[in-house]
């Protein structure tokens, strides 16, 4: 393990706001990502996503009207105490705003140190208290902290003292209860100690493709005086105008829906060769490792393409073959 650093050490300029002409470190202005919630229309959220909402899939998402986007987990007291984990799990730059980063911890120092961190360079953070993979669950993150109201709090409370600006946001992310009443209590202490909005997943730890209980988001929502945004099983616009009437949420969160579609939120009912353009693009232009550029696109074309195409483009193994194949079957140039 590394040497504890200090707040910013370890950050490369890379790795944050540079312009190509000096690439000096530019710190954006803050923003309050609460103020989107009380723009009057749903916020659309892009979920934080292991290997897929890093920063080149933000940018492509912001193109389509998605309001604000979120970094894959990154495990606080890895990212506090080495600077190899800052540097190859926090990316960002000048368009990447507003932006949550979300971590996975188990104390209310590491959480605030990560927080502390980030905040020059971010708009907020999540703390992810939903995550049901066994390795999260062994180590104490995760969904474990629904259980945990008070180290909620305690964390909460941290983050809340210790970094500066008033306008950074603190959400979290959870799963509910089977017995509704817990994840109520959970969320109105998440409340008292200051946190901004809640996401909620509306399943329980042990669900994974059960239908989502929309009913408990609505319970939830009635219940707290803070935003709330809603999470499970949206695939296109229409899913997200009915989630919000049955919930009443102030903002819908969407993972695997925008895996597919990337323009979702912009109303298309399946991705636009635009958008399959703006992907190449952008994710040439950010260096995208091949796997996670043909990962991509093998979400996006899924809709799109029949078998046979499917078994042709899914085991090409080269950019070059890819851009090939796009231009050759699509005009993608």
């Amino acid at each position: 393990m590394d040497e504890v650093m200090g707040p910013n050490d370890g950050i490369q300029p890379d790795n944050l706001y540079v312009t190509k002409q000096s690439r000096e470190i530019v710190q954006q202005p803050q923003r309050n990502p609460v103020d989107l919630f009380h723009s009057g229309s749903v916020v659309k959220i892009c979920a934080p996503m292991v290997r897929y909402s890093k920063l080149a899939f933000r940018t492509l998402v912001r193109k389509y009207n998605c309001d604000l986007c979120y970094t894959p987990m990154i495990v606080a007291v890895d990212f506090v105490s080495s600077v190899k984990a800052r540097h190859s799990e926090f990316t960002t730059n000048q368009g990447d705003r507003p932006l949550i980063v979300q971590f996975a911890a188990n104390e209310a120092q590491v959480l605030a140190d990560a927080a502390c961190i980030v905040s020059p360079f971010a708009d907020g953070i999540d703390l992810n208290c939903g995550c049901p993979q066994r390795w999260a669950l062994a180590e104490g993150y995760g969904a474990c902290l629904i259980n945990k109201p008070e180290l909620v709090q305690e964390m909460v409370r941290q983050v809340r003292n210790q970094v500066e600006n008033p306008m950074f946001s603190l959400s979290i992310k959870i799963r509910i209860h089977d017995d509704l009443k817990r994840t109520v209590d959970l969320c109105q202490k998440a409340e008292a100690a200051g946190v901004s909005w809640i996401t909620v997943h509306g399943r329980n730890v042990d669900e994974r493709h059960q239908p989502v209980h929309y009913d408990a988001i609505k319970i939830i929502k009635q219940s707290m005086s803070i935003p709330v945004v809603a999470n499970g099983d949206m695939k296109s616009i229409k899913d997200v105008e009915a989630v919000h009437q049955i919930t009443g949420t102030d903002g819908v969160m969407v993972a695997r829906g925008l895996l597919a579609n990337p323009a979702m939120f912009a109303g298309y009912e399946e991705t636009p060769l635009k958008c399959v353009q703006d992907w190449v693009d952008i994710a040439l232009e950010h260096g995208t490792p091949f796997t996670c550029f043909h990962h991509h696109l093998m979400y996006m074309l899924e809709k799109v393409t029949s078998k046979q195409e499917k078994r042709v483009f899914n085991v090409l193994s080269s950019t070059s073959a890819v851009l090939d194949y796009l231009r050759d079957n699509y005009g993608v140039q």
